[in-house]
């Protein structure tokens, strides 16, 4: 593929999966527009991606969570760019008793994990299905296979990716544009994260993943066309294989021992 004049973004790309997301693809001599939040070093990272694999590189600072924020993130790529890769990853987590929940808490989450993913893929379809191939991959998560206590919304809101991602890939599929998604558990992006996985117990770090291997196994399938990438088969056929009513208690206890470590 001709990548001298197109670009892949990559959303929550400041850290974690959504920085090696960025890095797999600049080696593989993408070009690559990082988007995440303000003050999370957006700047350093495309330039370092520049000089270390000579590929062009942009960066654009936005909150995902407001709506005319993710218009006119859009609005400025389809008028600049030419996008032939389109990762979703950001995303909000969070464990929280629902009752001591705020409203802005829950808003936020379903508006960076809920409309920020469905409008940033709808804007930009138009633009990617002019490209010869296109690939969109949305970041979903183990979660999206049961719900959990003290994360709830987070949980609800994975599936939805799931089930959104699926139906659009059958709707794309006789066009150039291939939908994939990936549902990966918990990953060892900061020391904070690690230490709260642990605290879940076994289940927790069955689930616990290094996000350089998921992006690398991610950009390596979805350009073989699969549209739902595994990335920890083990924990998946857990996830599967056991009935709600055993799921569900298991892991909201896991969560627990989190909130009350």
């Amino acid at each position: 593929m001709d990548t001298n004049e197109s670009y892949a973004v990559v959303t929550g790309a400041s850290q974690g999966l959504g920085k090696a997301f960025a890095v797999h693809l600049a080696r593989k001599n993408i070009n690559v527009i990082v988007v995440s939040l303000p003050d999370q070093n957006l700047k350093e990272l495309s330039c370092e991606l520049e000089e270390n694999y000579h590929i062009k590189s942009h960066y654009y600072e936005v909150d995902l969570s407001v709506h005319g924020n993710v218009m006119k993130l859009t609005e400025w790529l389809n008028a600049n760019f030419n996008i032939h890769i389109l990762i979703n990853n950001a995303g909000l987590g969070g464990t929280k008793k629902f009752t001591e929940a705020t409203s802005d808490y829950i808003n936020t989450i379903l508006q960076v994990n809920v409309t920020a993913t469905s409008l940033i893929t709808h804007q930009l379809l138009p633009n990617l299905l002019k490209q010869p191939k296109a690939y969109i991959l949305n970041v979903s998560s183990m979660a999206a296979f049961s719900p959990v206590g003290f994360k709830t919304v987070y949980p609800a809101s994975k599936t939805f990716i799931h089930s959104f991602s699926r139906g659009l890939h059958e709707e794309l599929k006789n066009t150039n544009v291939f939908v994939s998604v990936v549902n990966p558990g918990a990953m060892k992006t900061n020391t904070d994260v690690c230490k709260r996985i642990e605290k879940q117990g076994f289940l927790g770090r069955l689930t616990l993943l290094n996000p350089d291997k998921v992006a690398s196994r991610c950009i390596q399938q979805l350009f073989k066309k699969d549209s739902v990438i595994m990335v920890n088969p083990i924990s998946w056929l857990v996830m599967k294989i056991l009935p709600i009513w055993i799921k569900l208690p298991l892991m909201t206890q896991a969560i627990k021992r989190e909130i009350e470590a």
